[in-house]
C-alpha cells in the first residue's frame, strides 16, 4: 500500500507540473475517483503500465458533460425516419467528394480491392459517411471521452473501460501521447473512425512506412477499412442488397428475425415478398426503411449488407453506405471502375 501512496502522490505532483485540461475546469479530475485508481493499478498488473504515470495523465483529465450529453438517447426520441436519415449522407457534397477521393487514391483503392476483395466504392463510401473523406475526424480528447464514458456512463461502462484499456495500449505501442489524441465523442479515431480495439485488431500499415497512422495516412485508412470488412466476412463479387416488393404488411416475425441473414429468398417470395435475385435459395435479411406517414421501403440484405453493419450496427447506416457507394460508382468515369464485371450490387 505504501508503494501506491507514494506513486499516487507522485502522480499529483506530475499533474501540478504539467497543468490541467482547460476544458471542464470546474469539475474534479479523474484522479479523485477510486475506480480510476483501481483501473490504473489493474493495468499495471496485467500490462506492465506505471500506475503513477497513468494517474498523472488522469490528473490532467476531467469528465466531459458534453460527451455524456451526446451519448445519451434523446429524452423524446424521434420516430425512425429513413426520409430524414438518408439525406445526411446521400447528397451532392458527399457524392462529389467521393468521386474526387476515388480519383485521388485510385491506385491505393485498387490495391485494397486486390488484397481484400472489397470494392472501391464501398471503402470510399464508408470513409465518406464516417468523416467526409477525412474532413471531420473529431475534436474530443480521446482519453477524456473514453474515461468519461468508462466511469460516468454505467449503461455501457464495461465496453468503454475495455476501449479505454485498448486506447492506452494503442498509445504505448505507437509512441503516442494519450492526452494529445483527438477523436469522436465516443472515442473513435482517425479518417475511418476506428474504436481503439478495432484499430489494434484490424488496422494495418498499408503505406509501408512501418507504422499505422489512421489520422494522417489515407493509405492506412483505406487498407484498414478493407481489412476490417474482409475480416468480418466480406464476400467478393457478391451482392449487398436489392429492393423488394411487398404485398401488404409483412409478417412481423420476418422483420424481427434479426440483421444477420437467415431468411431464404424463395420462402419470402411465397409470402408475397419479391425481389430480383440470381439465387432464390440465398439467405437474406428483410430490411424495413421506415419513414413517418410514408410507405415503408423494403430491401433484402445479403451477407455483405450484414458485414457493413459490423462497422455500425444500424440498417440505416448500412443502406446509406451502400446507396452512397452506388451513387459514387455511377458518377465515376467507366474506364476507372471496370474490373471484370464485379460491382457492389
Amino acid at each position: 500500500m505504501e508503494k501506491y501512496v507514494k506513486r499516487f502522490l507522485g502522480a499529483v505532483l506530475l499533474a501540478v507540473n504539467f497543468g490541467t485540461s482547460q476544458a471542464n475546469d470546474d469539475l474534479p479530475s479523474f484522479i479523485d475517483e477510486p475506480a480510476v485508481i483501481d483501473f490504473a493499478r489493474d493495468l499495471e498488473q496485467r500490462h506492465g503500465f506505471n500506475t503513477a504515470e497513468l494517474l498523472g495523465q488522469f490528473a490532467q483529465t476531467r469528465p466531459n458533460p458534453r460527451v455524456l450529453q451526446l451519448i445519451q438517447p434523446p429524452s423524446s426520441p424521434q420516430q425512425r425516419s429513413w426520409e430524414r436519415y438518408r439525406p445526411r449522407f446521400l447528397n451532392e457534397r458527399r457524392i462529389d467528394g467521393g468521386v474526387r477521393f476515388w480519383q485521388d487514391n485510385l491506385t491505393t483503392l485498387v490495391r485494397a480491392r486486390t488484397f481484400y476483395g472489397v470494392p472501391e466504392e464501398i471503402i470510399v463510401a464508408i470513409i465518406g459517411v464516417e468523416t467526409e473523406y477525412g474532413r471531420n475526424t473529431g475534436g474530443f480528447g480521446v482519453l477524456e471521452a473514453l474515461a468519461t464514458l468508462a466511469f460516468h456512463y454505467p449503461r455501457r461502462a464495461e465496453f468503454f473501460r475495455t476501449e479505454l484499456e485498448q486506447f492506452l495500449l494503442l498509445s504505448r505501442e505507437n509512441g503516442l501521447d494519450p492526452l494529445a489524441v483527438k477523436g469522436s465523442f465516443a472515442g473513435a479515431i482517425g479518417i475511418p473512425q476506428f474504436m481503439p480495439g478495432s484499430q489494434r485488431r484490424y488496422a494495418i500499415d498499408f503505406d509501408g512506412d512501418q507504422r499505422i497512422d489512421l489520422n494522417g495516412s489515407i493509405e492506412d485508412a483505406i487498407g484498414s477499412v478493407a481489412r476490417f470488412l474482409e475480416q468480418h466476412g466480406w464476400q467478393p463479387g457478391k451482392p449487398v442488397a436489392v429492393p423488394a416488393q411487398v404485398a401488404g404488411e409483412p409478417d412481423r416475425a420476418l422483420l424481427e428475425a434479426g440483421i444477420r441473414p437467415s431468411l431464404r429468398i424463395d420462402q419470402l417470395a411465397a409470402q408475397g415478398i419479391v425481389a430480383a435475385a440470381d439465387d432464390p435459395h440465398a439467405t437474406v435479411t428483410l430490411v424495413d426503411l421506415v419513414s413517418p406517414e410514408k410507405p415503408t421501403e423494403y430491401w433484402l440484405g445479403f451477407d455483405n449488407f450484414y458485414v457493413i453493419t459490423r462497422y455500425n450496427r444500424s440498417s440505416f447506416y448500412a443502406m446509406s453506405v451502400f446507396q452512397l457507394a452506388e451513387a459514387i460508382r455511377q458518377r465515376m468515369p467507366a474506364e476507372l471502375t471496370a474490373r471484370g464485371g464485379e460491382t457492389a450490387r
